[in-house]
């Protein structure tokens, strides 16, 4: 089975939202689940609200990342999370 590089992009609740920490506890629970983070971004949205883009490396093995997607999502502060890009990864 190969390797998967996963994309996810986490809406905070509001503006005020301090996203390290939300990336901090988000990274824990990927690297729980088996994956390892290689980047983050912040992505501007509108009015002062930013996104926190987590890209990552998984086995594909694992298969679906729903129950992942849950638990970002039960992280306090998170409005959603969205998976936008999922590729296997090359080499």
């Amino acid at each position: 089975m190969a390797q998967v590089i996963v994309t996810f992009k986490i809406m905070p609740e509001s503006p005020e939202i301090d996203l390290d920490a939300i990336q901090k506890v988000a990274t824990e629970k990927i690297s729980a689940f088996g994956g390892e983070v290689g980047k983050t971004e912040i992505e501007p949205i509108a009015f002062g609200l930013k996104a926190l883009k987590l890209i990552f490396i998984m086995d594909e093995k694992k298969g679906s990342t729903d129950s992942l997607e849950k638990d970002i999502t039960a992280i306090e502060g998170v409005n959603s999370v969205e998976l936008t890009d999922i590729r296997r990864a090359i080499g």
